[in-house]
């Protein structure tokens, strides 16, 4: 999904506005961490951000964060998927299309189900 225009932004941006608690970053929340480095956004990054805040509001989910990072270094399995739920240890997705967003959405944070498939690894830890 290219961006042709400051409009088309600005449209795609008042179109998610509905959807700002989901960048909320209160530490009680789940978190979904999007790389968005350069390789990320290249991969389509973008697309499956829209798309698991999308499957999160229509999920009914208002207890998780969608939080847009630089570089998590795994820019071989771009675009990755980082998921925080508080008390346990964080996952690490790769290779994350939208279709695969909205999964983790629907399995992961929502039923609790790891999708093994597609952890790529452990998050790097927070100093």
């Amino acid at each position: 999904m290219a961006i042709k225009s400051l409009e088309e932004l600005k449209a795609i941006r008042d179109k998610l506005k509905d959807h700002v608690g989901v960048r909320d970053d209160s530490k009680e929340k789940t978190k979904v961490v999007i790389g968005m480095a350069t390789c990320g956004i290249a991969a389509g990054a973008r697309a499956t951000m829209i798309a698991m805040i999308d499957e999160i509001s229509k999920q009914g989910l208002d207890n998780v964060s969608v939080i847009q990072a630089g570089c998590m270094g795994s820019c071989y399995a771009e675009p990755t998927v980082e998921v925080r739920i508080p008390g346990q240890e964080p996952v690490l997705y790769g290779n994350i299309d939208e279709e695969k967003g909205r999964e983790i959405i629907r399995k992961h944070i929502k039923d609790g189900e790891l999708l093994n498939n597609l952890i790529i690894g452990k998050p790097f830890e927070s100093i």
